[in-house]
């Protein structure tokens, strides 16, 4: 631990620093030399220069200037972003092997959500409370500084000890300060945080922007653990972005040079067996790796920004597909293609789909635009709700995907004009044999058919998930159990000998048929 001055001592100190240290100097040194010659002769001219290099030992003038002229004490509120990175960088290549440090990110919950249900007003008190709880959870010496609209990001005090169980605890009372209760106008605000730190041994280069950008990555990984999680920043983690970096920059050649394209889902029907669609998935099919899987490269597409080209080269090899069924004589009534909150957010999308289906002379019930329930429970009057609404009028069918996990109301079913429901396969998996997914599925079920709207349920796998989703009155299947994403190449035989085995398949009685 560094000796502490008492604050008038260190303060004086720092005043010194700057005036000995500092380049106004670089004026003054020739004139005192100078004035110490012509006062005191050759003595006073040799004492003037041995003296003026201890001075400026004394005064801290071996550690970085950058370090020098941001005394602790001036540290107690919150600094300013760049502020921080010039302390960041301070204790990031200060030198001192016998002290170490780290920097914890925050950021607050379901900020998008707070915003919503409270005024700018009201939002401004929150996040200054935010800061002052903050402060008050942290040494005097911490800097610490807001660089987002509800993220906080803290540079500790270089101290002797510091391991990953330290930085737990401390994120640990960091939490238990801001979820404390925010009265504001008669009400109380509840409020909580996610929290990603980074030790300075552990920072991925000796660059106090690169400490910060560790701790936000860990902060991202926290994040994506859900609410009020934490992560330190590990090698592992440090592995992982840059191996998700590298796929960034191939990911694009691999858009252009086609590697990415649709494999399809058959989905069919429980009563006739018949095909009644497929689902075109993204697979990327690596030169070097082989196969990768979806949930590797997604992210990296997302991050490169090129969602909306992966959308457009999927549509195009659908219809190109949809086109190539049609002139071998295989009815293949409409094929299902995900579109992400990115997509959806162009003003121009309807637009783009009804000249893409003219281009490819296919009518709009062609197209089954699928899209999350997590997409639509955030929604409101905005540009997603009206391209959703301009495809329905439009003639696609829009089928709701994942259906269960986002919590999407019956008014939301019914205001987008939804064609089908998706179970999701968490509801499916084991339904013939564990009662409470049975009611699971039988409530969702009843729900659909109450408001008319056919059902599918995703991630079928065994025989007995599809003979009890058949009897409960389920309208559609997919999944291993059905069959395997495939190439375009493959669907034809698939289907084929889909066909065949139907000719000789028993049929399952449906629930209310005579």
């Amino acid at each position: 631990m560094r000796l502490r001055l008492p604050p008038v001592l260190a303060e004086f100190r720092e005043r010194l620093a700057v005036a000995f240290t500092g380049s106004q100097m670089l004026a003054f040194i020739p004139a005192l030399t100078l004035a110490a010659f012509w006062i005191g002769g050759e003595g006073a001219l040799v004492a003037i220069a041995l003296s003026l290099p201890v001075i400026w030992v004394m005064l801290g003038g071996t550690a970085p200037a950058i370090e020098r002229h941001l005394p602790p004490p001036k540290r107690k509120g919150l600094v300013s972003p760049d502020a921080f990175r010039v302390i960041a960088q301070a204790v990031c290549v200060g030198g001192q092997e016998t002290t170490t440090s780290a920097i914890i990110a925050v950021e607050l919950d379901d900020f998008a959500t707070l915003k919503t249900r409270l005024e700018p007003g009201a939002i401004d008190q929150v996040i200054e409370t935010i800061g002052q709880r903050l402060r008050a959870s942290s040494h005097d010496h911490d800097a610490i500084s807001q660089i987002g609209e509800s993220r906080f990001i803290i540079c500790l005090d270089p101290v002797v000890h510091l391991d990953v169980e330290s930085c737990l605890q401390l994120s640990s009372r960091i939490q238990h300060a801001v979820e404390e209760p925010i009265a504001m106008d008669g009400t109380v605000i509840y409020v909580s945080a996610c929290i990603g730190f980074c030790l300075l041994r552990r920072a991925p280069a000796r660059s106090g922007s690169d400490w910060m950008n560790a701790a936000i990555a860990a902060l991202h990984e926290a994040q994506n653990r859900g609410p009020t999680s934490v992560r330190a920043y590990t090698n592992e983690l440090h592995t992982r972005l840059t191996n998700r970096a590298n796929l960034r920059e191939e990911v694009v050649m691999a858009l252009e040079t086609g590697q990415i394209l649709p494999w399809f889902q058959p989905q069919i029907s429980t009563e006739t067996g018949k095909v009644t669609g497929f689902e075109a998935l993204a697979r990327w099919i690596h030169a070097e790796r082989g196969p990768i899987l979806p949930a590797e490269f997604l992210p990296a597409i997302e991050d490169a920004g090129l969602l909306e080209r992966l959308a457009d080269a999927m549509l195009c090899h659908t219809f190109t597909a949809l086109k190539a069924w049609d002139a071998a004589g295989v009815h293949v009534p409409h094929v299902g293609v995900n579109f992400s909150s990115v997509e959806l957010n162009n003003p121009r999308l309807v637009d783009k789909i009804n000249w893409e289906l003219d281009r490819f002379d296919l009518t709009p019930d062609r197209l089954a635009v699928e899209i999350l329930e997590t997409v639509v429970t955030g929604s409101l009057d905005d540009t997603i709700t009206r391209n959703i609404n301009g495809l329905t009028e439009l003639g696609c069918r829009v089928d709701l995907d994942d259906f269960g996990t986002g919590h999407a109301s019956i008014a939301a079913v019914r205001r987008f004009g939804m064609a089908r429901i998706k179970i999701d396969r968490s509801f499916v998996a084991k339904a013939d044999r564990d009662p409470e997914q049975q009611r699971m599925v039988s409530a969702i079920l009843n729900m659909a058919e109450r408001l008319g709207i056919e059902t599918l349920a995703e991630g079928v796998e065994t025989a007995g998930e599809h003979a009890l989703l058949a009897q409960l009155g389920c309208h559609h299947v997919q999944g291993f159990g059905i069959a395997h994403p495939m190439p375009f190449e493959k669907t034809m035989d698939w289907i084929r000998q889909h066909e065949t085995k139907l000719r000789n398949a028993p049929t399952i009685q449906l629930r209310g048929a005579n």
